[in-house]
């Protein structure tokens, strides 16, 4: 008997740990077809069942912005694995919550693996995971992956879900309010049938978040009944909600991802204090009226350090470059070269080189804003904050950022781009 599973997680949630403690070197390594994004599979015999299993990318969600999303959600939705594997940091849960509800709408054949307990602990967070799994209605499985702890219990979770499939709740663990709720009935009613790869709800819930690729598919299949029940809906909604769809859906499914986390979650009180600092710095740089103004005066300290800073430094380089096509120039006239032979070292390659190096200054200082930015988890709160506005121009939140240094200079905003993770989202802001 052979059977495929599939992991899933966010990056850096440890989940090459768990595939290599699965397979050890029973493994290999190729691209998904059409890209070259890295596909990983491996084997692994527990009892008399040989387990192939299939590493998706990691990502933060299935809403498609990226390769690596529509390659992981592609993969769960054709290929339908007998068992999707969930890996989440332990000390990061409300966050990785995220990806789990979203798999969840897609397939009950989930189970949830809580990795990294070790450094969750010490960080004063203490997992029920019993409680977990009974909210959740699916198998749950602690585990220290780069240690091997937990790896046999694993194992064995994942025959006995495979073989013993738990009834988890899928669609029904995580509701809406009333008022959604009844949109997505009346919506998910009439997709059904339509009989898509998507399941109806899934459909359903993607057609009110507006995603391009989902309302593409169904619309093309369906009347324009069915364009005018949704549109409607959004329209409704979004009047009476008073926000656009996607951050509705959004805050209903971290509203309960939150509600999850406390009744699960055990903390020190050094630890709830520091989660309730960052929640109020969340509330501050995520709200609908400051977050904007704050961004753009981040923005602004940006411009003065990659120009201010950095345009004193490029004239020394300017001088530097100058005064070395100066001295050359004087000594190639002095050996008999010809003008011509002249200008084209000393203006040509001195001149060229020259005019490269001195936008170094400014894009260290740019791609060091930026890297300070990421590494703070200001630019996820900031392109939560942009991402209706630049959603409204095809783009992703973090496009902000690149567009907005481009107003000083192309060269840094298109090499901010780079930042992007969607080939196309650097294309299309660029």
């Amino acid at each position: 008997m052979e059977i495929t599973i599939a992991l899933a997680g966010n990056p850096n949630a440890g989940k090459t740990s768990i595939f290599n403690g699965l397979t050890g070197s029973h493994q290999h390594v190729g691209n998904w077809p059409g890209v070259t994004v890295e596909r990983k599979e491996g084997e692994f015999i527990h009892g008399n069942i040989k387990i192939k299993v299939v590493d998706l990318p990691g990502t933060y969600s299935l809403t498609p912005y990226t390769i690596d999303e529509r390659i992981a959600r592609d993969f769960i939705v054709k290929e339908k694995p007998e068992l999707v594997v969930v890996i989440a940091d332990a000390s990061n849960l409300e966050r990785n919550l995220y990806l789990l509800i979203e798999i969840m709408q897609l397939t009950k054949k989930t189970l949830l693996v809580l990795n990294m307990v070790d450094i969750a602990e010490k960080k004063g967070i203490k997992i029920n995971h019993q409680s977990l799994s009974k909210i959740l209605g699916i198998p749950v499985v602690k585990t220290i992956a780069n240690k091997g702890v937990g790896i046999k219990e694993l194992k064995d979770k994942i025959v006995e879900a495979i073989k013993n499939p738990q009834e988890n709740v899928g669609e029904g663990s995580f509701l809406f309010n009333e008022r959604i709720e009844l949109a997505v009935s009346e919506i998910r009613d009439r997709v059904s049938k339509l009989r898509l790869i998507f399941p109806p709800r899934f459909i359903a819930l993607k057609l009110l978040e507006k995603d391009d690729e989902i309302r593409e598919l169904v619309f093309s299949k369906a009347d324009n009944g069915l364009r005018t029940v949704v549109d409607a809906w959004i329209a409704r909604l979004e009047k009476e909600l008073g926000d656009d769809m996607a951050s509705i859906l959004a805050a209903e499914k971290y509203a309960f991802i939150h509600g999850l986390y406390n009744e699960v979650v055990e903390l020190k009180s050094s630890v709830e204090r520091q989660i309730d600092i960052t929640d109020r710095v969340d509330r501050v740089l995520t709200n609908r009226y400051l977050g904007i103004p704050l961004f753009l005066f981040i923005m602004w300290i940006i411009f003065q350090l990659v120009f201010k800073v950095g345009n004193p430094l490029a004239d020394i380089i300017d001088k530097l470059m100058g005064s070395l096509a100066a001295l050359i120039s004087e000594v190639l006239s002095k050996w008999g070269a010809s003008s011509y032979a002249i200008s084209f070292i000393t203006d040509g390659i001195i001149g060229g080189v020259g005019s490269v190096l001195a936008f170094i200054p400014r894009i260290m200082l740019l791609f060091l804003a930026i890297a300070i930015l990421e590494d703070s988890g200001y630019m996820a709160r900031a392109a939560f904050g942009m991402d209706k506005l630049m959603h409204s121009l095809g783009l992703h939140g973090k496009s902000a950022i690149p567009m907005i240094v481009s107003f000083g200079c192309n060269i840094p905003g298109i090499l901010a781009t780079r930042t992007l993770k969607s080939e196309k989202d650097r294309i299309l802001t660029i």
